[in-house]
């Protein structure tokens, strides 16, 4: 059972990020930066949570005065049962990464999709000023759920799945199908995703392939228009070879890591009452730690 190390007394607002397992979060020198950038008292804390203690982690989170915090595998769909209040991207994706208490009530979001987005539109200004554009995301895991409903609210009029196991693709069509998206999402074999890309505007790796210590992801860019832009989840090489074969062709490329870090924003607001800014000064802080 979890027991949190935390002071009922203290007025400094207290924040947290729990998983199972937790070591790798890198979400504690996010905001442990913006705390010392702010120069605020607060503490934001990584805490491993089993699965069968994520009722009671919560029971305790409420009455020892935590203002929320994040939430990672395996808990972001189980949280859901314990939030008052679900917002409208935690509540189609079915998954939440992000809690706060409001008005006595705890309140649940998915900041996924809105990070994946600022990430692009930090590094790439104007990239979503074509109307109509049209998507491809290679994988069908957790991460592709909100970039997908993040693009589909941003207006892309099509967004197309290729993932090794196709089953998987087409289960993710089906859930958005069933929310009234499905107008707007297609999967194709993995064997096909090289030749698919011709009338590609965007073009996602939302899985681990390419990672460090994962397999190589194999994709043949000839297809793909050079005005196209590319970006990868994956930050761990920073420029993966997705990125390095697409930037040596001429595209534009966005690396991963500021998605990590857009995410938190909105958090951390909730929290300490402060909106902060992802700096070049936060991306290397960060990159110390990978």
């Amino acid at each position: 059972m979890t027991t949190l190390s935390s002071d009922s007394q203290s007025s400094a607002p207290k924040a947290f990020v729990i998983g199972w397992p937790i070591e790798q979060s890198k979400s504690p020198i996010i905001h442990g930066h913006w705390l010392a950038k702010f120069s605020l008292a607060g503490s934001y804390e990584k805490i491993a949570v089993e699965p069968d203690a994520l009722g009671h982690f919560i029971k305790e989170m409420k009455d020892k005065g935590f203002a929320g915090g994040n939430v990672t595998i395996p808990h972001k769909q189980a949280v859901l049962a314990f939030a008052d209040v679900i917002h409208p991207s935690a509540e189609r994706l079915q998954a939440a990464n992000t809690l706060w208490v409001e008005g006595g009530k705890l309140h649940a979001d998915n900041t996924d999709g809105y990070g994946f987005l600022a990430n692009l539109d930090q590094m790439q200004p104007g990239w979503d000023s074509k109307k109509g554009s049209h998507a491809m995301i290679l994988g069908a895991g957790g991460a592709a759920r909100p970039i997908i409903n993040g693009l589909i609210d941003h207006g892309f009029s099509s967004v197309t799945l290729a993932n090794r196991t196709k089953e998987k693709a087409e289960a993710l069509v089906s859930l958005f199908s069933d929310l009234g998206y499905g107008d707007h999402l297609q999967c194709i074999d993995w064997d096909e995703r090289s030749e698919k890309l011709s009338d590609i505007d965007l073009l996602v790796n939302s899985s681990s392939l390419g990672m460090i210590g994962q397999p190589a992801l194999e994709l043949s860019l000839n297809a793909l228009p050079s005005s196209a832009l590319v970006t990868d989840i994956v930050y761990n090489p920073l420029e993966t070879d997705l990125l390095r074969a697409a930037r040596l062709r001429g595209n534009c490329v966005v690396n991963g890591l500021g998605m990590l870090l857009h995410q938190a924003v909105p958090g951390f607001e909730h929290w300490f009452g402060k909106r902060p800014a992802v700096t070049e000064a936060l991306r290397e802080e960060v990159l110390k730690h990978l």
